[in-house]
């Protein structure tokens, strides 16, 4: 299967400060450890480009648009955990642009599937703000962009520890882009439970799976086998979108969950059985993930099983 990851140096250049859990050194440990795979001198390298500035507002509102411009070579901060340096701008849309230019090289056969390894993370940025670290919302601007290319069908899966409340929202009223996520909860940033369904044309298309703290592999591969794979197959998607989060894991420190490293292969396996059945294609997506060891060995679980 060929696998392509996004990935360009500029993400190391967003400087989140010297405490913030969200640093380069996340991006760094992935890439060592995937360096010394057998399998990685065959995946295909995708420099991004800059997303358009005009796409951001095919999910973001145009206030938001301009919020985000002012900020190009600036230090400052959008809120107390979302800090920007003076090349976060940069890095903010080349992690924006990667989906759109994994998207095209799919549909251009190039490669099958793709991995965004991109920071800073997406998928707390709503309509009219960036939040949780997160500047622009990744893989809602990359679902936005598969719908304005005649796909009719885009499924996100969010198995980040916190809630891809960002994502819910842009298209909680859509019944063209089926939202799903598990996360612990309650906890940041406190959205994400049962009754959160979607509202109009987007009533029932979007599934919230909230797990108590403490939460490990058996809870999340039976909410997998019962719940996820299902709504999958019921909804046929065109693309699965994954907010890829790795936070779960039980040595992060920014959580309370209690998954092995195994289970991010396990949950590929089961994402990958039901999109080879439908024939969609799939675009995995880096979110969050704190303890550099437990992040780096848990994107390779999970690249591998990608990358066949």
């Amino acid at each position: 299967m060929k696998l392509g990851y996004a990935y360009d140096d500029t993400f190391l250049l967003h400087d989140t400060g010297t405490f913030h859990p969200e640093s380069p050194q996340r991006l760094e440990s992935i890439l060592n450890r995937l360096h010394k795979t057998s399998y990685f001198k065959d995946m295909h390298w995708i420099k991004p480009n800059k997303l358009p500035l005009e796409l951001i507002e095919s999910v973001h509102d145009h206030r938001h648009r301009e919020r985000f411009s002012v900020i190009q070579g600036k230090r400052g901060s959008f809120d107390g955990d979302t800090p920007y340096s003076e090349s976060s701008f940069d890095a903010a849309l080349l992690a924006a642009g990667s989906g759109v230019d994994l998207v095209n090289k799919i549909r251009s056969s190039e490669i099958e599937s793709g991995i965004a390894l991109v920071r800073p993370p997406g998928h707390h940025a709503e309509t009219g703000r960036s939040m949780g670290f997160c500047l622009l919302n990744n893989i809602a601007i990359t679902a936005g962009y598969l719908l304005t290319q005649g796909v009719e069908k885009v499924y996100i899966l969010d198995w980040d520890v916190h809630h891809g409340n960002g994502t819910q929202e842009i298209f909680y009223d859509s019944d063209k882009v089926f939202f799903t996520s598990l996360h612990q909860y309650p906890y940041y940033p406190g959205t994400g439970s049962i009754h959160e369904r979607g509202e109009g044309r987007g009533e029932n298309f979007t599934l919230n799976i909230p797990l108590p703290m403490g939460s490990g592999d058996k809870e999340y591969l039976h909410y997998f086998q019962e719940t996820v794979v299902p709504s999958m197959l019921e909804f046929q998607p065109e693309y699965v979108l994954i907010s890829a989060g790795f936070d779960g894991h039980r040595r992060d420190p920014l959580a309370g969950m209690n998954l092995s490293t195994n289970a991010f292969a396990e949950f590929t396996r089961l994402i990958l059985s039901a999109t080879n059945q439908i024939g969609a294609k799939t675009i995995s997506f880096l979110e969050g993930g704190y303890d550099l060891d437990a992040l780096a060995e848990s994107v390779e679980a999970h690249v591998a099983v990608l990358a066949g």
